[in-house]
């Protein structure tokens, strides 16, 4: 699975698509993320999975925990630790309001999408809150309905 192009000169590497089922969404933030040669090689050829993965502030720095991005198929003995906790890039100020969010009751820091952004990876984060199962259900039936709807408007003999 290689990255995809998007709009901006966006190449989207990973998305969360657990996320916005079991999460509301309230705000997202852009972070630049530290990583080591042979992972941004491992990104470039789209080896990442944001499934589990969280983010935490501590210390005055956010970090990003569980995100796995694969061991560089050419790399060698030098390769890195695919579970590693890693370092995210956001000014202060967005760590003061992150860090204030987090700790209210029922919000947690979810990272959506990993893409590069001009040559850079880049990680989104989201300030969410989580659902009910009902809520769930109500997500789902109403997919369902939207891609019924779709469906009947799309032309029969394409």
């Amino acid at each position: 699975m290689t990255a995809k192009k998007r709009e901006g000169g966006e190449k989207v590497i990973a998305q969360n698509k657990t996320a916005r089922l079991n999460y509301f969404i309230d705000e997202t933030y852009e972070a630049g993320i530290v990583l080591v040669g042979t992972e941004v090689k491992s990104l470039r050829e789209g080896r990442a999975n944001l499934k589990d993965s969280y983010a935490s502030i501590r210390d005055g720095e956010a970090f990003l925990h569980d995100l796995h991005i694969s061991p560089y198929s050419h790399g060698n003995r030098y390769n890195h630790d695919p579970l590693r906790v890693r370092k995210l890039l956001l000014h202060k100020r967005e760590i003061k309001r992150l860090y204030g969010k987090s700790r209210e009751k029922g919000f947690t820091l979810v990272p959506l999408r990993l893409y590069f952004k001009n040559g850079r990876v880049k990680v989104e984060i989201g300030v969410a809150r989580g659902k009910k199962l009902y809520d769930k259900r109500q997500e789902i039936r109403r997919r369902d309905e939207r891609r019924a709807m779709e469906r009947d408007l799309w032309p029969k003999g394409r």
